[in-house]
């Protein structure tokens, strides 16, 4: 169920979608200051601060699934900024509390398993399927959504070490993010 600021969110966007959520944000959207949920809630076209959060982590998982411990540890390390402001407990998480998952059993199973290799196909399955993505998006918006909002979190070297990981479709989402 939506919240009351999340149906005034989806009226207004249906009324009007912004041409920006098809080019990329304008600078008055991508700022420095912004909170890296509310980039992601806004560039994913998500009405909820909750689902982005969500999604977010489902995206991370994915991705850290494609990659090697040593990687996923080097990316955690840069993502040490809080994700939002607000007073609610459940939405002020740091970035790198997304980037680890939630579930310590699927956590210490991912720092002993060797990288996962599957196809653009089944990345964008997962996030659509996992993450239960609201009919306001798709999962490739949601994607680029969140990339987007890490890559301005990471330096030039992670952005490199995660780009080859990534798989074709994925890999040109990343990339354009």
């Amino acid at each position: 169920m939506l919240t009351d600021s999340g149906k005034d969110l989806l009226k207004k966007m249906s009324e009007n979608p912004p041409e920006e959520l098809q080019t990329g944000p304008s600078v008055e959207i991508a700022t420095k200051d912004m909170d890296f949920l509310k980039k992601v809630m806004l560039k994913g076209n998500i009405p909820s601060i909750y689902d982005a959060r969500d999604l977010t982590e489902v995206v991370f998982r994915t991705m850290r699934d494609l990659m090697t411990t040593e990687a996923t540890s080097k990316v955690a390390s840069e993502l040490h900024t809080e994700a939002t402001h607000t007073d609610k407990k459940a939405a002020q998480e740091e970035i790198a509390e997304l980037w680890k998952d939630s579930n310590p059993l699927v956590r210490l199973l991912s720092q002993i398993r060797p990288a996962l290799n599957f196809d653009d196909d089944t990345f964008l399955f997962r996030v659509e399927k996992e993450g239960g993505l609201p009919k306001t998006t798709g999962p490739n918006t949601v994607v680029k959504a969140v990339f987007s909002a890490t890559k301005e979190e990471l330096s030039a070297d992670r952005i490199a070490d995660i780009t080859e990981f990534m798989p074709g479709k994925v890999r040109t989402l990343w990339e354009e993010a």
